[in-house]
């Protein structure tokens, strides 16, 4: 048996970046940043994610959310290659999102502004990050 599966929550890193395939798919980009503390000196480690959401979900994510804001994402990883102008070989690994949570809090918040924020319910494990403690 293998499984494929990613659950992450964190703070959106730029605004979502919405564009149509030729075949006018809607397709939508997250860059989603997750960080950890650390006992040593340098305090904490932020990763980054790139996150592709498609279809209805890529214009509600694209219609609703902002830089800052704190999402959970479920999907699963993809990596897919290709090769560049110079003709040198390139790879990315991405998450295809599933599911999009938008949470309450984060710098990208507007109280009643976004639907779903009453859903940060269902994830009981969302960390509660001071806004000062954001890389961006």
């Amino acid at each position: 048996m293998s499984v494929n599966t990613v659950f992450l929550v964190g703070n959106l890193g730029a605004d979502p970046e919405l564009r149509q395939t030729r075949t006018g798919k809607a397709v939508c980009t997250l860059s989603v940043a997750t960080q950890r503390w650390r006992v040593d000196a340098e305090g904490e480690e932020v990763e980054w994610h790139r996150v592709v959401v498609w279809e209805k979900a890529a214009e509600n994510c694209h219609r609703f959310l902002k830089k800052g804001r704190l999402v959970a994402v479920e999907g699963r990883l993809s990596t897919r290659s290709w090769d560049d102008a110079e003709g040198r070989k390139r790879l990315t690994t991405e998450i295809v999102a599933s599911r999009v949570t938008f949470l309450p809090g984060g710098k990208g918040t507007e109280e009643g502004a976004t639907p779903g924020a009453g859903q940060g319910a269902r994830v009981p494990f969302a960390p509660a990050i001071a806004e000062e403690a954001l890389p961006f």
